[in-house]
């Protein structure tokens, strides 16, 4: 049995009200997965800054 799969049996027997502190719960996990992506792309940008900025990298995309 999949994690999804137990996830959803717990669901199924929960009580209204928990459910309804689950879905925040979730909401909240996903916001904090994608803000951890963005702040991760942008610490990333400028050390990526120094490859886009080379010839060689300006050739290989001239014809995009």
């Amino acid at each position: 049995m999949t994690t999804k799969d137990l996830i959803w049996q717990e669901l199924e027997q929960a009580p209204a009200d928990l459910l309804d502190k689950v879905l925040v719960f979730l909401r909240f996990l996903k916001s904090v997965q994608a803000q951890d992506g963005l702040e991760t792309a942008l610490l990333s940008e400028s050390a990526l800054q120094k490859d886009w900025l080379l010839p060689e990298e300006e050739e290989a995309w001239q014809d995009l």
